[in-house]
């Protein structure tokens, strides 16, 4: 029987189950910095992977040392037993007598299935597991020794939460457990010491023997944690976020296979929690009031001529937050209970039937049985079961994950919570490690044999030159050198500069906020900056336009728009509109924004640029500059290009090269029923500089990319037509260098499998047969990389920019490795982490280090480096504009439609891909998502 895994879907799959290999010396000499010496894969080797075999290890840049958060741990020497794990649950008839009708096999939250196991194991059965076993919350179980469970292997235990009496309050018996434990695998670690060595592919085996580790040094800290799969939290420290929500520090911790060892990665983590306590407080908290008496009584429904209560629509989202959350109810012990949701009516007025006739209301029912009175028996009650229990008597449960999507207001308040300097975050790491993790001390970890170095390691990295930055010969410098993935444009202009033809503005805040005086003079900094630049503005005082952020954004655009022609024309001017500025109030208008970009984008294929009013109002040069970036390359100019002498594998002649980015995005935690959003973006010159983009919708939360051979023939012909300057000269290309973002290690297979040959059927309706490189960029991944002392950082204290890893923590056999390619600003910066899945190209990996490197600094945005190359950067900004491809009045977003009960709902699914609108047929070869 093939054991059963629980497998992670949360973006990172493979992510520490792949291993490592001892290597002979690279050619730069020598071994690894912890000893172990290292080699290439043998080509043609009986070892089989999923991605490219390794073809070289860099040489290219500066050797520097540097520490890692990964920790050696040794693998265990002694046969491990896995067993896999099912749940029946058993229904009492009375408290005599319990009786077994048709058991079901259960699915139990992670939690509840631990202390089963953990009673059983303790209560039930210690003479059969002693020493403990440990399990992973679901369905595996492991042991460093043979259970006795009988000649089957196999055996049933009745497992009770609450002892043998009823629940007090409910006359109830409690509910039992049949577990069913059954052995379906034996485990030699020998194969994971095979496949750290190089001499064991990554089979079904390893697999389960990666999973079983981590069951084995995650077991103690779920046991006391509150967890969720890789990472548990502790309420030291934590933070009231608001809106109902707190924060929790926590430690991710995963097993994963290096180059000749095992290392145990381990990394700081954030935890969004439910805040705890008295219900009526979380309740308060959400609908933004203090805790105060007379907001308290904002919690019962609102009738005709009260001041306080909540409306209609309040109580329906105030029920919807607080779906899921567990508390405790006073006089009926510490078992938690589910809310299912807010009640319609106050305590006084809602009424259930008693079991010996008669109705009563719940505010009565508990005066007469607890001979106390409701302190605010108007407020709402929440239905647990199938009863209805007054908000005051229910307290929130601490240490409650809330899976929901962060307050767009409170991301700030996370992000300062989150965010550690590079010496502080290796600190929090290493004393974790040492004195909460203590896995010397771990009853769990010690009996299967595993032994982990409490020192951070200490890893060779290697730090490679930036290409040369080439700029147009109006300014006073052509080329220049990136410092730390930074440089600046002072003296500079754009290799491609465009002009603003005719433009007007569009002012959404309030007049006497934002002048027609600051209009003017925020107008006359943002031309200077364009001209700085080399570009041409035809008319530097356009028209300026107050509007009412409440009105139909689109109409009155277009209405402008179309008068602001007339204008023209009566003038005799028979220039184009090409650029529409709207300066946007402050305060939450995603739906302003949303409106502005489907009238450019979509409606009339115009390039906007939206900009804060209070911004502009205290805005220095600098920012100007800096929005004169993304205007030039909205109105198709180029800013800057790589000097093609610095990367030439890139711009060879002699193959003419297309680079595309892809990715998919999802929907927020909940929001169930709506649908995914795919991006393919490519270049279409010979400086891989200029990119069109292509954007669609498909099924929820599907992540491979459904019309991917549709979107690459379209960026294939944008690349064949493009007249640009300078000329494709061969507009047949020779190669495709694609990369893929989002996808998890796990799916590494279904992308070569599904997305792969899309790629090839798209150049085969072209008549084309390039050659193509498919690589995968990761960010959620947990490797953060040190400096070994302040001076050998940047001004953040992180790594420099450049800094690429391709040993020790990376793959052993296949071809990958970690890029830090931008400087640092705020906390630690984390690398980028290329897979490289097919590559008919045969790149070296110095060339492809190199080629990546180069392509973080053309995004087009900012004069930085940036963290992934810019396709994929673009692509992941396009698929977040494809949300405004749809007419701002429709009402599938509303909160009453374009939902439903489940992810796959086809007839939602397709209204959104009936009501989806392409990008204007103007804008189609343009960079409009700058």
């Amino acid at each position: 029987m093939a054991p059963r895994i629980s497998r992670d879907t949360s973006g990172r799959g493979r992510g520490g189950g792949r291993g490592g290999i001892q290597q002979q010396a690279s050619d730069r000499g020598g071994s690894s910095a912890n000893g172990a010496s290292l080699r290439l894969p043998t080509q043609g080797s009986h070892i089989a992977t999923v991605g490219v075999k390794r073809p070289s290890f860099g040489t290219v840049g500066k050797v520097v040392k540097v520490k890692v958060n990964a920790f050696e741990a040794t693998v265990p020497q002694t046969i491990i037993r896995h067993y896999d794990v099912i749940f029946y649950l058993l229904h009492e008839f009375s408290l005599s007598q319990s009786v077994l009708i048709s058991p079901s096999e259960q699915t139990l939250p992670q939690r509840m299935n631990m202390e089963i196991i953990h009673a059983m194991q303790t209560i039930v059965a210690p003479d059969v597991f002693t020493p403990l076993a440990v399990y992973d919350g679901r369905k595996n179980m492991f042991a460093a020794r043979e259970l006795p469970l009988g000649p089957t292997a196999s055996a049933e235990f009745i497992v009770s939460l609450n002892g043998t009496s009823a629940n007090p309050a409910t006359g109830r018996p409690p509910k039992s457990y049949k577990v069913k434990i059954k052995k379906v695998n034996t485990l030699n670690p020998e194969v994971l010491q095979r496949f750290v060595q190089g001499d064991q592919s990554h089979d079904n085996d390893v697999l389960t023997a990666i999973t079983a580790l981590n069951v084995v040094i995650r077991m103690e800290p779920t046991m006391r944690h509150t967890f969720n799969i890789r990472s548990f939290f502790t309420d030291a420290g934590k933070l009231h976020l608001g809106c109902g929500l707190e924060l929790w520090q926590g430690l991710f911790q995963s097993i994963r296979p290096g180059m000749g060892r095992m290392l145990i990665n381990v990394d700081l983590s954030t935890g969004l929690m439910y805040r705890a306590g008295p219900l009526w407080e979380l309740c308060l908290d959400v609908l933004k009031e203090s805790i105060h008496e007379r907001n308290i009584a904002k919690l019962q429904p609102k009738t005709s001529g009260q001041q306080f209560g909540l409306s209609d629509t309040d109580r329906r989202l105030l029920s919807k937050f607080v779906n899921g959350v567990k508390v405790t109810i006073q006089g009926q012990g510490d078992t938690p209970r589910l809310i299912k949701k807010l009640s319609e009516k106050g305590a006084k007025d809602s009424m259930f039937q008693l079991r010996e006739g008669g109705t009563i209301s719940v505010a009565e029912y508990i005066r007469k049985s607890r001979n106390v009175p409701l302190r605010y028996p108007n407020n709402f009650c929440v239905e647990i079961g199938q009863g209805l229990i007054p908000i005051e008597l229910c307290t929130v449960t601490p240490g409650q994950i809330a899976r929901k999507q962060i307050p767009s207001e409170k991301t700030q308040d996370v992000v300062k919570f989150s965010t550690k300097k590079p010496i502080n975050r290796l600190s929090a790491i290493v004393d974790g490690v040492q004195n909460i993790l203590s896995y010397g001390q771990s009853e769990y970890v010690r009996q299967f044999g595993v032994n982990v170095n409490p020192e951070a390691l200490v890893i060779d990295a290697r730090i490679i030159s930036p290409p040369t930055m080439k700029y147009g010969r109006g300014g006073n410098q052509s080329t220049l050198q990136p410092r730390n993935g930074s440089w600046n444009m002072i003296g500079k202009q754009f290799i491609s500069p465009m002009t603003i033809k005719q433009s007007f503005v569009v002012v959404l805040e309030q007049r006497n906020r934002f002048t027609e005086n600051h209009a003017r003079n925020m107008l006359k900094g943002l031309f200077n900056a364009c001209k700085l630049a080399g570009m041409k503005v035809n008319n530097e005082e356009p028209g300026v336009h107050y509007v009412n952020g409440q009105a139909r954004i689109v109409d009155v655009l277009k209405d402008i728009g179309r008068r602001t022609i007339a204008e023209l024309q009566a003038k005799g001017i028979k220039d184009t509109i090409n650029l529409v500025i709207v300066i946007l109030p402050e305060g939450g208008h995603d739906d302003i924004y949303s409106g502005v970009k489907f009238f450019g984008d979509v409606s009339v294929g115009v390039a906007t640029q939206c900009m804060r009013a209070l911004k502009c109002l205290s805005a220095k040069d600098q920012y100007f500059a800096n929005v004169a970036l993304k205007i030039n390359v909205k109105l198709g100019g180029v800013n800057t290009v790589p000097e093609a002498s610095s990367i030439n594998d890139l711009f060879d002649p002699r193959n003419p090269t297309i680079v595309m980015g892809a990715d998919v995005i999802h929907p927020a935690p909940g929001a169930e029923g709506r649908p995914s959003y795919t991006a393919v973006v490519g270049s279409i010159d010979s400086k891989v500089a200029k990119y069109a983009a292509v954007s669609n919708v498909q099924t929820s939360r599907q992540e491979l990319i459904s019309d991917l051979d549709k979107m690459c023939w379209s960026l294939i012909n944008k690349y064949k037509e493009h007249k640009g300057d300078p000329p494709v000269k061969n507009a047949r290309p020779a190669r495709i260098i694609f990369f893929r973002d989002g996808v998890s290690e796990g799916q590494f297979k279904q992308v070569l499998e599904s997305e792969l040959p899309l790629i090839k059927k798209a150049c085969a309706d072209h008549n084309i047969s390039p050659k193509i490189t498919l690589i995968v960029v990761g960010k959620r991944h947990h490797i953060r990389f040190f400096p070994m002392s302040q001076n050998q950082g940047d001004s953040s204290g992180n790594c420099p920019a450049g800094t690429v890893v391709d040993t020790v923590v990376a793959h052993p056999m296949e071809f990958d490795f970690y890029l830090q390619s931008h400087g640092g600003l705020l906390g630690t910066s984390r690398s980028a982490h290329y897979s490289v899945l097919h590559d008919e190209n045969k790149f070296t990996a110095d060339a492809l280090q190199s080629l990546s490197f180069a392509l973080c600094h053309v995004y087009a945005r900012s004069t930085r480096s940036v963290s992934i190359p810019a396709p994929v950067y673009y692509a992941d900004i396009v698929c977040s504009r494809a949300r405004n491809h749809y007419d701002p009045d429709s009402t599938l977003f509303s909160s009453e439609s374009g939902t439903s009960d489940g992810s796959n709902d086809q007839p939602a699914l397709e209204a959104y891909k009936r009501n989806f609108r392409g990008i204007h047929k103007s804008l189609e070869s343009s960079m409009y998502f700058s």
